[in-house]
């Protein structure tokens, strides 16, 4: 008789796991607060596709991630009546704000043979000749007198690196609900609009999850995939205290700004990482710029301790603190009155690197500390989970010899003590939404 799995969380990386674990013969069960799959923290992911990254593995795991979205159909192996999601293979330049900047990413680059090119300032003036290519660091709160001052550095950037392969998802909320159709062909089930209450245990080990309306489902096997709601999850299991990584939600806003006129940004923008102004953008549909933050030391960060309560509004100096950052670099960016976009949480670990590991719990496993840069990772995450879940349930002391977990589209093994909730924080993070 197959093993009876709940997945709380139905966004991309709780059905991402369901998926893989149902091919493998699992019985899954995703549940969510959420009327629909990917309504969550998912639907306002902004679904970018890059490889930049502060360690070898979390590079590779981005790559692998990667060859899921170019396969996407392949992969899903059903029809969707809803369509299926796209990528927009746009490209990914990260401006370098000094000679030497980026110089381990490229290292990642040529030892997982992702492909790159070296752009020059008159590179970068041809294909975008929107941007200002000045240096404007050091970045200030937009309330500082100096904030509007001429920069303190000298001279312009230093070029950049440019990944053709790069890219992003038009459509989150659409990619997750193809996962559903893949899921329920292969027999995975879903309980949306319900909410976990309580993890049940039975013997030492995980037995079910309680949820709302007096209702209780047994299971062999729990996942944790609730996104901001990790934490609160993990305390309910009880296996905190055996985490030296924990997470918890992060407020976060992403403005939505028109395109400069005579610059057609949707088709012709790439996406970009300016370390210089703390900033990410990417073409938005309806050929708008996307706009978020690259979580500059200035700048406070709200951290909210309810994911059920929190303000959904956008503030008036994060708002113009973006903006007005994003046009220091495209000086023609129209900004209008009022602010666009959206505002949700991240859930994110102490290093933001996630954990994708189990629990003190026998039978309970976390993919967690997710938000914000895991959604490339989705297909690659719900494999490498899939794998976990199984060698464990089949004896491995994971604690003790972490899984190698082999790459199926790159030749990659990537040693899965990296994503521990026990290892030690991870000092090269960008401690950022880079990660």
């Amino acid at each position: 008789m197959s093993k009876t799995v709940v997945i709380i969380g139905a966004g991309v990386i709780g059905c991402a796991i369901a998926l893989q674990l149902s091919r493998k013969g699992y019985k899954t069960i995703n549940i969510d607060k959420n009327p629909e799959v990917g309504y969550g923290s998912t639907s306002n992911s902004c679904a970018v596709v890059r490889f930049s990254y502060s360690s070898l593995a979390t590079t590779a795991l981005a790559f692998e991630g990667y060859h899921y979205w170019k396969n996407w159909t392949d992969f899903l192996g059903v029809k969707d009546e809803r369509g299926v999601a796209k990528y927009h293979q746009c490209g990914h330049l990260m401006l370098k704000h000094s000679p030497d900047d980026r110089a381990h990413v490229v290292e990642f680059y040529e030892a997982l043979g992702i492909p790159y090119e070296e752009w020059d300032n008159a590179t970068i003036s041809n294909r975008l000749p929107l941007f200002n290519l000045n240096l404007c660091g050091p970045v200030v709160p937009v309330d500082d007198p100096e904030f509007w001052e001429e920069s303190s550095s000298e001279g312009e950037i230093a070029g950049g690196i440019f990944v053709p392969i790069a890219g992003y998802i038009g459509d989150p909320s659409l990619a997750t609900h193809n996962l559903r159709c893949a899921i329920e062909a292969a027999g995975g089930e879903f309980r949306l609009g319900r909410r976990v209450l309580g993890i049940n245990r039975k013997d030492g080990r995980v037995s079910g999850v309680a949820l709302d309306a007096d209702e209780e489902i047994a299971a062999d096997i729990v996942v944790n995939a609730a996104g901001p709601y990790s934490g609160k999850i993990n305390e309910m299991a009880g296996v905190l205290d055996g985490m030296a990584i924990k997470t918890k939600a992060l407020r976060r806003e992403v403005h939505h700004l028109p395109s400069p006129p005579d610059f057609d940004f949707e088709h012709k923008g790439v996406m970009t990482s300016d370390d210089d102004l703390y900033l990410y953008f990417r073409p938005e549909t309806g050929n708008k710029v996307t706009i978020g933050s690259g979580d500059p030391p200035c700048d406070p960060q709200v951290w909210v301790d309810d994911p059920d309560d929190f303000d959904r509004g956008f503030t008036e100096s994060q708002w113009k603190a973006q903006v007005y950052r994003a046009a220091r670099r495209i000086p023609e960016l129209p900004i209008p009155n009022n602010a666009s976009g959206v505002v949700d949480l991240y859930d994110v670990s102490d290093d933001w690197i996630p954990i994708y590991d189990r629990s003190d719990l026998p039978g309970f496993y976390m993919a967690v500390g997710t938000s914000g840069h895991q959604f490339k990772n989705a297909g690659a995450v719900g494999d490498l989970m899939a794998e976990l879940v199984d060698a464990c349930e089949n004896g491995l002391d994971h604690d003790q010899t972490p899984l190698q977990y082999e790459c199926s589209h790159i030749d990659q093994t990537i040693d899965m003590g990296v994503f521990s909730r026990r290892r030690k924080i991870h000092r090269e993070s960008s401690f950022s939404v880079r990660g």
